[in-house]
């Protein structure tokens, strides 16, 4: 959009969809050119991929998409990832911004590294453009320790991204193993020095036991249509014992959502500890929540699954 704006002249950053998506095209052409460019100086082929939520949230497209990226690495083509922001216009198509689009990339093509470059030499204690005295933070073994961090919102007009944004793409790429790590992009061979084992940025580690691709896809790159309210059994049940959701331990539905669409779980005190695809619509688990399975049948007036989310399709988060 910024190359767009900077060619038909704009000064301000387009305030409606339909002029944010034609400037996007105008600049989506201008914009691979550039980097045709550059890489062609190198013979290097490169490949203009563009995506939206949606081509992630389906399975099918999911997994022609992580197909195609196979098989432009297998012929040494390097692939320039983005958003399709010509066609996705609301939630659920999407991402928002690059960190999270490039996040959700690398853990499709089980990325060993993924780098978020910014201006600044990586995460600090506090924004360091407003606190001079803010601290660097070199290392993040775990997400969790950045709960209490003064995190600073995007640095340009043109962005849609921002340090908070950068912390939950991390989260997501860990969660799939990926090395993350947010550096300076004004000094781009400090990659090649952190690659070499250098400690340069804030570094996040992979997850120890990161999770398998198909649960990976349920927790990110679904959008969540909707919430269960677990009573205290179900949410012990699901998180510490390993057991599928069922219908007796639902006690609240929020949304509309059809069956096999993601949704939120939340224990008693409202958190979210789990996210899976349900086997039921929301209107149907109205008629079921807190019931036995075997009232079911009765209930809707034919035989469905036993489980409300089997724990093959159930992801937990805490």
């Amino acid at each position: 959009m910024g190359v767009g704006a900077a060619r038909l002249g704009l000064s301000e950053r387009p305030q409606t969809m339909a002029l944010k998506q034609a400037v996007a095209a105008v600049g989506q052409g201008r914009l691979i050119r550039v980097y045709d460019d550059f890489f062609t100086s190198l013979q290097q082929p490169i490949a203009q991929v563009l995506l939206t939520r949606g081509d992630l949230a389906d399975r099918s497209r999911y997994i022609n998409a992580s197909n195609t990226f196979r098989e432009l690495l297998k012929l040494g083509v390097i692939p320039i990832v983005n958003e399709n922001d010509t066609v996705a216009v609301d939630e659920l198509l999407k991402f928002g911004d690059n960190d999270t689009l490039s996040a959700l990339v690398a853990g499709l093509i089980q990325a060993d590294w993924l780098f978020l470059l910014t201006d600044v030499k990586g995460l600090y204690s506090a924004d360091p453009r407003h606190q001079p005295d803010a601290q660097p933070i070199a290392r993040v073994d775990s997400i969790d320790q950045l709960s209490q961090l003064q995190i600073g919102d995007r640095g340009s007009a043109w962005g849609t991204g921002g340090m908070a944004t950068k912390i939950s793409a991390a989260a997501i790429a860990t969660d799939a193993g990926v090395c993350t790590v947010i550096t300076q992009g004004a000094t781009p061979k400090d990659i090649l020095r952190i690659l070499a084992g250098e400690l340069i940025g804030t570094q996040f580690q992979p997850h120890p036991q990161p999770i398998n691709a198909r649960k990976h896809w349920i927790a990110h790159a679904l959008v969540p249509r909707g919430s269960l309210s677990l009573d205290a059994g179900a949410a012990i049940a699901i998180t510490q014992k390993g057991k599928s959701l069922l219908a007796a331990g639902i006690t609240a539905i929020t949304g509309e959502f059809q069956s096999q669409e993601a949704v939120r779980l939340c224990n008693p005190q409202g958190q979210e500890i789990a996210r899976g695809l349900v086997n039921y619509s929301s209107i149907e688990l109205e008629q079921i929540q807190g019931e036995q399975s075997d009232n079911i049948p009765q209930l809707l007036g034919y035989a469905g699954a036993e489980t409300v989310i089997h724990r093959d399709n159930l992801v937990i988060l805490i």
